[in-house]
């Protein structure tokens, strides 16, 4: 196979096309869309987002310490665009998008009810990147659809739930599944 190079770029794709929610007050509440997001620990359960610095959502998680990830479905997709290229700072991304804001669980933050899946996370750590920084967080708890729970195991099950992802300017469908993990080392 034929290689050709390329200059240096963030081209890991496809990437989750997450609605974060911020703000500990209805003045500050807001939602913007984030692809540069995923977990990064385990035990305890941990993840991060990435924020440019100018954004609107950046101070306000920098001040309150505090987000919600809120899955995207084929449903949403028209709400994740929005609220990943119109500012918090000129509209109410609730309110344009219809959007219901109710607060979290463990954090003073809003989840959407509309998302199936809202991760609710706690700042552990700021590191500034360069043209972002990465907010690093404890996740304190997840509240889930009751339709993403398998009946019979209890298990969360994300399959055939028209979540969407975010891959070179486009947003796609996840869908089938190819194989279970271990699949290759399992004996016949």
């Amino acid at each position: 196979m034929k290689k050709i190079n390329k200059n240096p770029a963030a081209l890991i794709y496809p990437v989750p096309a997450a609605m974060v929610s911020c703000g500990s007050n209805s003045d500050e509440h807001n939602i913007i869309t984030i692809a540069w997001t995923g977990t990064i620990n385990s035990i305890p359960p941990m993840c991060y987002v990435s924020i440019r610095k100018e954004r609107y959502s950046h101070d306000i998680i920098k001040r309150n310490m505090e987000f919600v990830i809120n899955y995207s479905t084929k449903d949403l997709v028209r709400a994740a665009d929005f609220c990943g290229r119109k500012s918090g700072r000129d509209c109410d991304k609730f309110k344009e998008m219809g959007l219901t804001p109710r607060k979290g669980e463990k954090v003073n933050t809003t989840i959407i009810v509309e998302s199936p899946i809202n991760i609710e996370c706690k700042v552990t750590e700021i590191k500034e990147l360069g043209s972002h920084d990465m907010f690093l967080a404890e996740v304190v708890n997840i509240q889930v659809s009751e339709n993403y729970i398998d009946k019979s195991t209890g298990a969360i099950n994300m399959q055939h739930q028209e979540l969407i992802a975010y891959s070179h300017g486009k947003y796609i469908q996840l869908g089938d599944i190819i194989e279970q993990a271990g699949f290759s080392i399992k004996s016949n």
